[in-house]
């Protein structure tokens, strides 16, 4: 290990700087250091103490020796790839702030693209989801300031900020001909990774908003809660991963696990050696084998796609809804000597069967895209026991049906609605 790093490394699957971390030991292996000295470009590197003392001495104005070589640095690491970063001390503390399930700010998860932040997804009950901001979202300007020439860092930075502070976001989204703007006031973000209730007698829905470290115990808890609810065992439940941006790597191995009797859940491969990881489920199932559904989106990333891709694989969920937003790379954040961190992506994630998930993602068994729930009023043509002198059925009269208002679902939820049907008719196959 160079001697300017520690033993400790972070491993984060996220979609964004600031989301989900997970401590392993000695990521990077003790490299023959004298052959990598050999290896060196030295041409290269004359050249980059001949730009930085043109810098020193001709620039419009003085620049400071650490400025200048910080710049060098982020340069080096932002032209690798949209997830690697050097992180400076401030920016370290708030990837920490980040990853505690609680902060001051608007509530949306984010990266860079093409010189504009791009919305990976809002956080449930946020002032962002509360303003209506969606997936997909391109954040042109900051108040009055252009994101163009910003790095990620920066843009987080500004966003962020004291509750009950106001910010006006100017954004551009498909579909509509012109940008426009929202104001948002920040609150204090209080990430609720689980929630669950019941969507009728016998089925239940789980929600899992973010990969944190305590989700696998809010999980336990919500799916205790459904069973005490319906009075025993599940006939199926719905399992929501959309606008999840990800989070914790074990979260989400662990959140798979709680699904699956054995098998691969999900491996990474890498260069070196450290990077190559399986991680297998345990026995047991928590829904005894009860039928699933999981449902994605364009906000679905990273852990969420781990989730859906080993359940998929092992055709233990069918996956409803559209493709995922394909983040399939990991990252090792290794603290450095001053305070300051390296964001390097050192692995890709492969689902059980093999299935890259990188500028991919997962393509759902059955696709909803674009399509939307309306209610429409009952027909008010009857059927024939409206018809006059309709004969009468051999058994007598039939008992008076009771209305149904159908299930707790909102009506513009066609994902939900569909994941339901979906479960009722594996359900009844099941039992067949």
């Amino acid at each position: 290990m160079s001697p300017s790093m520690r033993k400790l490394s972070l491993v984060l699957v996220g979609a964004l700087f600031g989301v989900g971390l997970t401590l392993t030991h000695g990521v990077f292996a003790d490299r023959n250091h004298d052959a990598d000295l050999e290896a060196l470009p030295l041409d290269k590197l004359r050249t980059f103490t001949d730009v930085f003392s043109h810098i020193k001495d001709n620039y419009v104005e003085e620049v400071d020796d650490q400025e200048l070589l910080e710049h060098a640095i982020r340069g080096m690491l932002e032209g690798l790839d949209p997830h690697s970063a050097y992180l400076d001390e401030e920016q370290f503390r708030e990837l920490r702030i980040g990853t505690s399930g609680e902060f001051g700010g608007l509530g949306i998860e984010v990266n860079m693209d093409n010189g504009a932040v791009r919305v990976v997804s809002p956080i449930d009950d946020t002032p962002a989801s509360r303003a209506g901001i969606e997936a997909g979202d391109l954040i042109i300007r900051l108040d009055e300031e252009s994101v163009d020439g910003m790095s990620l860092n920066d843009a987080v930075q500004i966003m962020r900020g004291e509750p009950g502070t106001s910010i006006t976001l100017t954004v551009v989204r498909d579909g509509r001909d012109e940008p426009f703007e929202v104001e948002i006031e920040r609150d204090i973000i209080e990430v609720r990774s689980v929630t669950s209730r019941m969507l009728e007698d016998g089925y239940g829905y789980l929600r899992v908003a973010h990969f944190q470290s305590n989700t696998q115990q809010a999980l336990d808890r919500e799916i205790r809660k459904l069973h005490e609810e319906n009075g025993g065992d599940l006939r199926g439940v719905v399992l929501d991963l959309r606008n999840n941006p990800g989070g914790v790597l074990n979260a989400a191995v662990s959140v798979s696990d709680t699904f699956l009797d054995d098998g691969l859940i999900v491996y990474t491969d890498g260069r070196i050696g450290e990077a190559k990881m399986r991680y297998n489920a345990r026995s047991g199932d928590a829904l005894n084998g009860a039928p699933m559904v999981v449902l994605v989106n364009r906000g679905s990333a990273s852990a969420s796609e781990i989730v859906a891709g080993a359940l998929q694989d092992h055709q233990r969920a069918l996956v409803v809804g559209s493709q995922t937003f394909g983040k399939g790379s990991v990252q090792t954040i290794q603290d450095l000597r001053d305070g300051s961190a390296l964001k390097l992506t050192t692995a890709r994630y492969y689902t059980p069967e093999g299935r890259s998930i990188q500028a991919k993602g997962i393509m759902p068994d059955v696709r909803t895209d674009g399509v939307e729930l309306t209610r429409v009023d009952r027909d008010e043509r009857g059927g024939e026991s409206d018809l006059a002198r309709h004969l009468m059925n051999i058994e007598g009269a039939a008992d008076e049906v009771e209305e149904d208002d159908g299930p707790a679902i909102d009506e513009d939820d066609y994902d939900l609605y569909v994941g339901l049907s979906l479960l009722k008719g594996l359900s009844i196959l099941g039992q067949r």
